[in-house]
């Protein structure tokens, strides 16, 4: 006779979750805690920038340096991207965190005390910066999709990516009233601290996914964890197979238009200041008030918009519509957006193009480029990913350097022929979204049922 299994219901966790997406039996406590990690990390992210900024613009030819930085985070992550693959290929994935982000933790350590006895950190905590906040930040969406199905994933990874909109707001809100209360510097104290609180997060989720299977024996893909990563070269692995290589030129080309975006919103605040400033219509405030208002605005009108879509759309868009769409949804903003600017190129309709641009980056995008790695090999989660979310992010922001640089040195362009670039950028980038699209349905189809 047989018997038909009828599943637990759902406690609690699950069901509260379950408002913004299918969460099953069992899957809150790790997808909470998951959640929680990425919160806390981009906490730490955002608290540690103002202190970037007061060690780079303290110095002569501070905002100048900055300029350049990127192409220096480029050249270094040449050599710290095929180091960090050398030890992926040795560790197992819970010491490779431990060891990655018990390093970056010590650094902040060392940096408050060097900050103390008054030397010039300027140009190395600005690389340093601008390294951490990609390499940990994709090494903790490695770990999330070395745990989860495709089928898993594509349902919870929105919860998991609301922590990171979620942590980029509470940060940027604290610290401003952290500066206040302990000061500039001490803030790299408090950014070491709440990344201590995240590894201790990290290392509960592994032992808790080792230890939940029925009777006690870990699942398969959690019974690797003790192995290391595997073999390879984090670049070798990109460049040999195409579906990787596909998504490092999407990187490319998103952060390319992006930047060079966010140059057109910020050339354009910039002239509109001094408009203003010139007619006596800024409402009394001089140019650079007038454009520190408009930032917080924008900046505040995004993160929110950010935060609405991820909680209620970026599910139900993945699930309904898959994420051979999803992927579609930015470069397509990004096409209609530039399209308007290259023919109607005044402040209201730069600000409205930038917001859709970001707030869609933020949510959507970021969940889905997440998504596109739960089908990929073990070695591909840790080691590709670093490279495709530092590397070729930094080379899109030094191309729309050079973009910037050529416009406006040789070739004297306006913001209407940058917006008319732009436009250019995102059609290959709407190309190699489609692409990429495609890719991954097949890999899926391939491998849906565990993670590789």
């Amino acid at each position: 006779m047989s018997t038909v299994k009828i599943k637990p219901p759902k406690g609690p966790l699950e069901r509260f979750l379950s408002l913004f997406t299918e969460v099953h039996t069992g899957e809150g406590p790790t997808v909470l805690l998951l959640t929680l990690n990425l919160f806390l990390i981009l906490t730490a992210y955002y608290i540690l920038k103002p202190v970037r900024e007061a060690l780079i613009l303290e110095g002569k030819g501070g905002a100048e340096i900055k300029s350049y930085a990127a192409a220096g985070q480029a050249i270094l992550l040449l050599g710290v991207v095929p180091l960090y693959g050398l030890l992926a290929s040795r560790l197992p994935r819970q010491r490779l965190i431990n060891y990655v982000s018990l390093f970056f933790i010590g650094c902040l350590g060392l940096f408050y005390v060097l900050a103390q006895l008054r030397v010039p950190l300027g140009v190395i905590f600005y690389l340093w910066i601008g390294i951490f906040n990609l390499m940990v930040v994709a090494q903790i969406w490695s770990f999330a999709n070395d745990l989860y199905t495709p089928e898993a994933g594509k349902r919870l990874f929105a919860i998991v990516a609301f922590g990171a909109s979620s942590g980029a707001v509470f940060g940027s809100f604290i610290a401003g009233r952290l500066i206040g209360l302990v000061g500039v510097y001490q803030l790299l104290l408090v950014g070491g601290f709440i990344l201590i609180l995240s590894l201790l997060l990290t290392n509960l989720i592994e032992h808790r996914e080792r230890h939940r299977a029925e009777g006690g024996v870990p699942p398969r893909a959690v019974s690797k964890a003790e192995e290391p990563i595997g073999a390879g070269g984090a670049f070798q692995l990109v460049v040999k197979n195409r579906y990787l290589l596909l998504i490092a030129f999407l990187m490319l080309f998103l952060n390319w238009v992006n930047t060079t975006g966010e140059y057109i919103l910020g050339k354009t605040v910039a002239q509109a200041a001094a408009d203003a400033v010139a007619r006596g219509t800024s409402g009394g405030l001089s140019k650079g008030e007038y454009i520190g208002k408009f930032y917080s605005d924008f900046f505040t009108v995004v993160n929110l918009t950010g935060l609405l879509a991820q909680l209620f759309l970026v599910s139900r868009i993945i699930r309904y519509l898959g994420v051979q769409a999803a992927i579609l949804f930015l470069p397509v903003i990004a096409l209609g957006g530039y399209t308007l600017l290259a023919f109607y190129p005044v402040l209201s309709v730069v600000r409205w193009v930038k917001t859709a641009e970001n707030a869609t980056d933020y949510s959507l995008q970021n969940t889905v480029r997440q998504t596109l790695f739960l089908p990929t090999k073990r070695e591909e989660k840790y080691k590709a990913k670093q490279a495709t979310d530092t590397f070729f992010v930094r080379a899109g922001d030094v191309l729309s350097a050079v973009l910037v640089y050529v416009g406006t040195t040789w070739l004297f362009l306006e913001t209407q022929q940058f917006a008319l670039v732009n436009l250019g950028l995102a059609f290959i980038w709407l190309i190699l979204a489609v692409l990429v699209g495609r890719e991954n349905r097949k890999l899926t189809a391939l491998h849906p049922g565990e993670p590789r």
